[in-house]
């Protein structure tokens, strides 16, 4: 089984759209009531459907970056807000924090080898 996408609710899709667009995603499928975008690296997609109901979303989306600090600079520049800024984080994966317009929580991080193979990994038997 592989993960296809993950939908994300936002309440102005313009807004949104032009928001994950300066993060550097490429978008695929554009309608008023839904986008869709694929990853800079890898098969992954995401996609945004039009909710104007105000909405408390807890979910956290994750994208992964080798070079996080230099895209948190770069991503500064282009007026982007973050929570928290590149953070090393006890389970051994750095992460910055922001939200998109809509308050959907993203972490953008780097884990390298920690991401699948973390010190703590459980070992199944076949």
């Amino acid at each position: 089984m592989e993960l296809n996408q993950v939908t994300l609710p936002v309440q102005d899709m313009p807004e949104a759209v032009q928001f994950y667009l300066t993060l550097g995603f490429t978008q695929i499928v554009d309608t008023p009531q839904y986008a869709r975008f694929s990853c800079p690296d890898g098969d992954s997609s995401f996609s945004l459907s039009l909710d104007k109901a105000r909405i408390t979303n807890p979910t956290v989306i994750y994208f992964e970056h080798e070079a996080l600090d230099e895209l948190y600079e770069a991503l500064l520049k282009k007026g982007i807000v973050f929570e928290q800024p590149p953070t090393e984080q006890r389970y051994l994966w750095k992460e910055a924090i922001l939200r998109d317009p809509s308050g959907n929580k993203i972490k953008l991080y780097r884990a390298g080898e920690n991401r699948l193979n973390p010190p703590w990994k459980v070992n199944i038997q076949a």
